[in-house]
């Protein structure tokens, strides 16, 4: 499907990294990381980073134009043209091959090439989060809390690897004891909901930490950035921040579970994102794990499932370059753009 190099990318609401995969087989070679709001659009993040990728590599001489491009967005991916659900971006691949000269480019949601990447992950790449358990086949689960929520399961279809993409996020999330309740008065809604994507994401741990506090001290206050939030939580300067990073660690676990529920995730729960590699002294404290079990009458079952945190940086890179050296492994769901003969 793809012609070598392959420009590979990783499209979020915040940035946008890329890379080159220059052979089958090959590693994935990082061009650059954009900021998605210094640039008007994705052609403009491609020239930026494809010109720091060439002055990177002058000294050993260069290296070819890429031929083809898949990338991985953060949206929902159902027509010739995508929005970003969290900045002012349209990518479209017609667009982007008609400005780089490709043969192809293929557009997926972000979480697929993290599942893909999750098929021939190594254990020196993930930080598990309870007790160390083998994997004992079956579906896999990756998710990420971030700039928003991704999702998407692996399943075994025969001699294949079946990419389920979702939109996890955006389902409703409700308390579950009068501690939750109570907060949950006082939570901010998005578009009148409180979602998973409302509390599991760098926005949604803001919100999450003005509840808290407005809960606990009787007073609204402004929303801190998310890194502060973090930041005070794991110091322990701000004791509304640290209730604030074990709430959103149970969460975060009881989310987990609900979905290894819905796929029934024997093969393992991989967690990545921007958050959760930063908070994991706070998901291995117990919440997590203790949330991600409580599935009556299913706990036996939820017992016997690995959960980690991935600690490769950037991921989606590995899955990328995996689509694009071995893509017949995998069957997903994309949009494809082909130049005309």
């Amino acid at each position: 499907m793809f012609e070598f190099p392959v420009l590979v990318g990783d499209i979020g609401g915040t940035n946008a990294r890329f890379a080159l995969v220059e052979a089958k087989g090959a590693a994935p070679r990082l061009l650059s990381r954009e900021a998605t709001r210094q640039h008007p659009d994705p052609s403009s993040a491609i020239r930026a980073a494809l010109a720091k990728g060439a002055a990177k590599g002058a000294a050993k001489g260069g290296g070819p134009a890429p031929r083809s491009a898949i990338l991985a967005i953060a949206g929902r991916v159902d027509g010739p043209e995508v929005r970003l659900t969290n900045a002012d971006w349209t990518i479209a691949g017609a667009q982007i091959g008609a400005d780089f000269g490709l043969s192809s480019a293929v557009m997926v949601n972000d979480y697929v090439p993290v599942a893909a990447g999750a098929a021939g992950i190594a254990p020196d790449d993930l930080t598990p989060i309870g007790p160390h358990l083998e994997a004992t086949g079956g579906a896999r689960l990756v998710l990420g809390p971030g700039t928003g929520f991704g999702a998407a399961a692996l399943v075994p279809y025969a001699d294949r690897l079946a990419i389920v993409s979702t939109e996890a996020g955006h389902t409703d999330f409700g308390p579950t004891d009068a501690g939750e309740e109570a907060i949950w008065h006082a939570l901010e809604r998005v578009e009148g909901r409180v979602t998973v994507e409302a509390l599991l994401s760098g926005p949604g741990l803001a919100r999450l930490h003005a509840a808290v506090h407005h809960v606990r001290s009787g007073a609204p206050r402004e929303k801190l950035d998310p890194a502060a939030v973090t930041e005070a939580g794991l110091s322990a300067e701000d004791p509304h921040a640290a209730e604030t990073l074990d709430l959103f660690a149970r969460f975060l676990g009881r989310a987990c579970g609900d979905l290894a529920l819905t796929f029934l995730a024997t093969g393992g729960v991989y967690i990545g994102g921007g958050i959760a590699p930063r908070i994991v002294r706070v998901l291995r404290a117990g919440g997590f794990r203790a949330a991600f079990e409580r599935k009556a009458p299913f706990e036996a079952m939820m017992r016997g499932i690995p959960t980690s945190v991935i600690a490769v940086h950037d991921p989606a890179f590995n899955g990328l370059a995996a689509l694009a050296s071995e893509g017949a492994a995998f069957v997903y769901h994309g949009q494809v753009w082909r130049a005309a003969e």
